[in-house]
């Protein structure tokens, strides 16, 4: 990376298109174009488009959050997010932005040869000839990559963040060397209440049903996309949504963690504006709590009546009864 381009990243300041090292096209999407950076560079550059119709505003935002960061949160987000790293310019207008590239542990070989993004469509179908280069989960595995997600997610909205446009494309995951989750199309989150950086997209069977028409994303809409991929990815049930029964894969979840997810999945399918905040889902999914056991204290000793020991005396732990009229 030259010392333009690390400048940039590390401080977030605007970068001109024509200082950049363009080496091909290795993408493109309904908004834009992604560019590969020569150089032995880890980033990549998203082209828009229509960069007429871009909030640039929208977009420095979202550099600025990266940037207030600390080290360890800065580092969290770069780590597990395509977060725009610096605005692209062409004569003082927004045409993109600069972003890492997804790990190269998150790309599998095709039978052909090619290499493609391992994206959270492969955890919501079951392994086919033409997929058996993903290297599949285990029932824990699958468990982790789930907590992953959610911890993502609740990460955002702990910003005030709204993500939008969550589905089955832009969430990557790998288990080599462990499981770990990635989030593209990060150019899509935005500020709670304020404007995206491009009209908001939604993807086909992953829409919220009950979200008032014409609305923009919220956060309640976050809540029941994640339920969504929850569900889905615990039943390995690419079109599984809430007031469905959920039945788990066998081995991914204990009783606790069933009983939980269940629970918080009826609650999805409630009236907007109700569904189960991340930190439920967290709760849910997360490891048995070991609740401390009381040591036991034997029971107080029971009243006995001394008549009926006759000359005797009573046992020493009893307690006498008082004399009756």
């Amino acid at each position: 990376m030259s010392g333009a381009l690390a400048a940039a990243v590390a401080d977030g300041h605007d970068v001109d298109l024509a200082d950049l090292p363009l080496d091909g096209i290795v993408g493109s999407g309904g908004q834009g174009r992604i560019h590969r950076l020569g150089g032995g560079s880890d980033l990549l550059y998203k082209e828009y488009l229509e960069p007429a119709r871009v909030q640039a505003a929208a977009l420095a935002e979202l550099v600025r959050l990266r940037h207030g960061l600390d080290g360890t949160d800065r580092g969290t987000l770069d780590a597990r997010s395509a977060w725009p790293l610096a605005r692209v310019l062409t004569g003082g207008r927004c045409t993109g932005f600069l972003m890492r590239t997804a790990p190269d542990s998150m790309r599998w070989r095709t039978g052909a040869g090619s290499r493609k993004l391992i994206e959270l469509q492969y955890l919501l179908h079951a392994e086919r000839p033409a997929t058996a280069g993903v290297v599949r989960p285990t029932p824990g595995q699958r468990l982790v990559l789930l907590r992953a997600v959610v911890d993502l997610l609740a990460g955002l909205h702990r910003h005030g963040l709204v993500v939008g446009d969550l589905s089955q494309a832009n969430v990557l995951w790998t288990v080599v060397p462990e499981p770990a989750v990635f989030l593209i199309d990060c150019d899509g989150i935005r500020r709670a209440g304020a404007r995206p950086v491009l009209e908001q997209a939604e993807t086909p069977d992953w829409g919220d049903p009950l979200s008032p028409f014409g609305s923009d994303a919220t956060v309640d809409s976050d809540r029941y996309k994640a339920a969504l991929v929850v569900g889905r990815v615990l039943a390995q049930q690419a079109y599984l949504a809430p007031g469905s029964p959920l039945v788990p894969l066998p081995g991914v979840l204990d009783d606790r963690q069933d009983t939980a997810v269940r629970r918080l999945w009826g609650e999805a399918a409630g009236p907007y504006g109700t569904r189960p905040d991340l930190r439920a889902w967290a709760a849910a999914l997360g490891d048995r709590d070991v609740i401390p056991v009381p040591r036991l204290r034997p029971p107080p000793p029971r009243p006995v009546d001394p008549s009926l020991f006759g000359n005797r005396r009573a046992p020493r732990d009893t307690v006498r009864l008082p004399p009756t009229n």
